[in-house]
């Protein structure tokens, strides 16, 4: 499914962090594959797979996402090495208001990844990822990247690895998967999106 050339010769930008961005990862019929199959959100947030339920296509996308060649695409690209890391894939299907503040990811992340799965019709200001120069300032932009599907983000955590977006409410899709720095850190992640899927499924958490 996934367009590795395109991955490949996309450059590495290394200033202020390493990034790169890609679109047209994913082709119009792989996407509408995708779309058919892609898990029934109905909460804010992001989910862990085992939370979720989906089809066959979509399964099919999170099997490359888990396979060997991806990650030999990102080793060459950023000069690391993750084959020793864990690998977390969390789905989102919609956004709220108060998602996107400015954040540069928690320390237990290495290798932040996002693939956006909406269709071509996105054409709101918010929701569209800003890589950022500072903390501060949502215009302060090295990149913006609009959701749209096939669109592909990639970044190294970092001290100032910052990033957000605009104020958006609705349908957002993407598959998010981090390379963390450890096993413990996989389960504490892991385990704390679990509580939150839980919890929002019952109507009792509002936190995203």
């Amino acid at each position: 499914m996934l367009n590795y050339a395109t991955l490949q010769k996309v450059p590495l930008n290394t200033v202020p962090f390493p990034h790169f961005a890609a679109s047209d990862v994913l082709d119009g019929a792989a996407l509408s594959r995708i779309a058919m199959d892609f898990p029934a959100i109905e909460h804010p947030g992001v989910f862990p797979l085992s939370e979720l339920n989906y089809g066959d296509a979509f399964a099919e996308l999170i099997g490359e996402i888990e396979g060997e060649r991806l990650e030999a695409v990102l080793e060459e690209k950023f000069g690391v090495t993750l084959s020793d890391k864990p690998l977390m894939i969390t789905v989102r299907g919609r956004c709220h208001r108060r998602d996107g503040r400015i954040h540069t990811d928690s320390k237990d992340k290495f290798l932040t990844c996002l693939l956006y799965l909406n269709d071509s019709s996105w054409d709101n200001e918010g929701g569209r990822l800003r890589l950022l120069r500072n903390g501060a300032d949502l215009e302060s932009v090295i990149s913006e990247i609009p959701p749209l599907g096939g669109n592909f983000v990639a970044f190294q955590r970092t001290d100032n690895s910052w990033h957000g977006h605009l104020p958006f409410e609705g349908p957002r899709r993407y598959v998010m998967f981090n390379w963390l720095v450890s096993d413990l850190a996989l389960a504490k992640n892991l385990g704390r999106h679990k509580l939150s899927a839980a919890l929002k499924k019952l109507g009792v958490y509002h936190g995203y």
